[in-house]
């Protein structure tokens, strides 16, 4: 690393050392008190919520890397994830100027001759990327995912120093037992991998392949010819409006919620390629009957394996066979630690299992399930690896909107034609 290199890191990191004293003192005191007269729950509620406010301030790497964090709900308690899962971004679009520049940075010369015309009022806007609506010199209408310029190195150098950080933060007594330095590693990955225009290109193309056969499922086209490392090039799908479902009748909202509740289990036991990040902004419902899935820059492919250890245990769950399922999980956990109770592990799951067996579909709730199940995985020590967690939080994330369209939805019920497929079928 050259000196002009080093400078950078220390100088960034004075600044968020400096950022984060300033926030954390005065947290520490005013939990610790919090708790003397509220009690502890509430005041280790306060310390999550401050330290919430305290990664968003601290810039857009630390959100995304708390967002993904804020999945790992077998590893850290439900208060930390509750209060991490609010992290928003707030990234104002870039301007006409810097639009332009890079649309330039990304195409070169060739821009004038490529591009009819670009809007450069952004039509969706992200920490990472903003979207401009384009007509090609062909006449066809598209969407650019223009990259922010120099958002890649700015963003390496931070989750450089969250690695850094998380390395401090494994020696402290509260997280020890607590695989902090692999869980920040698999987070810093899978959001420098959102940096990657060329494999997000790849992903959408490959989800777009894989759900073609899903009724009422649309991912937009890729222009994989004109897509470079800073903009993906992709077809442009007019009317994609948040509220547009809450106008349409019950029975397309029916419709919607089995589309997109099927779309999720043909990624999960079929194909094992999951876009694992289903929240609203990715999610949309047309008027057409179209459900439209966007943005699959954090997508993981599971291997043949683990995809049909997650197809068995969906299968065992339906099933009521509550012992298989958590031999399951222990099967398709990282290694135990030395104080892992395996044994009474596999007794509680078996019985959690067999409680929500006897639920009735309306009243399942996956989220109340998996909590559970999350706080049993972190009592006994049973650590779930992180490819079988990202791939549940995308079921996770979408339950509430399903829930929404469709409030007497079967889970278990639509799952089962995949989990059939995704198990005894051709791929």
């Amino acid at each position: 690393m050259g000196t002009h290199s080093r400078a950078r890191v220390a100088l960034r990191a004075v600044r968020l050392l400096a950022l984060s004293l300033a926030a954390l003192v005065p947290t520490v005191l005013s939990s610790l008190l919090l708790a003397t007269v509220k009690g502890r729950p509430a005041g280790v509620r306060h310390a999550w919520r401050q330290l919430t406010l305290l990664l968003e301030l601290l810039g857009p790497a630390f959100v995304k890397a708390g967002q993904v964090v804020a999945t790992r709900r077998d590893l850290l308690p439900p208060v930390a994830c509750d209060q991490l899962s609010t992290l928003q971004e707030s990234s104002s679009p870039m301007s006409g100027a810097q639009a332009r520049r890079a649309l330039e940075a990304a195409f070169g010369a060739r821009a004038h001759e490529l591009f009819e015309q670009v809007e450069y009022a952004a039509v969706a806007s992200g920490s990472v990327a903003c979207v401009y609506r384009a007509r090609l010199a062909s006449g066809a209408e598209v969407a650019l995912k223009l990259r922010r310029p120099g958002i890649e190195t700015s963003m390496a150098l931070d989750l450089r120093l969250i690695r850094a950080g998380s390395r401090v933060i494994a020696g402290l007594p509260p997280f020890r037992g607590i695989p902090v330095t692999a869980v920040v590693e698999h987070a810093c990955a899978a959001v420098f991998g959102q940096l990657d225009f060329d494999r997000e290109a790849e992903s959408l193309s490959l989800l777009r392949d894989n759900l073609a056969t899903v009724p009422r499922v649309w991912v937009p086209k890729v222009d994989r010819d004109l897509s470079t490392r800073s903009c993906i090039v992709m077809e442009f799908i007019d009317g994609l409006e948040l509220d547009a479902a809450q106008r349409c009748s019950a029975a397309n909202r029916r419709k919607f919620a089995a589309s997109a509740l099927t779309a999720i289990y043909h990624m999960l036991f079929v194909d094992g390629f999951v876009h694992c990040d289903m929240h609203p902004g990715n999610l949309y419902f047309t008027e057409s009957g179209h459900v439209v899935v966007l943005d699959a820059g954090f997508s993981v492919q599971l291997t043949d394996r683990l995809r049909r250890l997650f197809a068995d245990f969906f299968l065992n769950m339906a099933l009521g066979e509550g012992i298989r399922c958590a031999e399951i999980v222990v099967e398709s956990a990282e290694e135990a630690g030395p104080g892992a109770d395996i044994d009474g592990f596999i007794v509680q799951m078996a019985d959690l299992v067999d409680r929500n067996h006897r639920v009735p579909a309306k009243d399942f709730s996956l989220m109340r399930f998996a909590t559970e199940m999350f706080d049993l995985q972190r009592g006994h020590g049973v650590h779930a690896a992180p490819e079988l967690i990202f791939p549940l939080l995308s079921l996770l994330v979408i339950e509430g909107t399903i829930r929404d369209l469709d409030p007497d939805v079967d889970f278990q019920e639509v799952a089962r034609p995949m989990l059939m497929q995704g198990k005894f079928g051709q791929r």
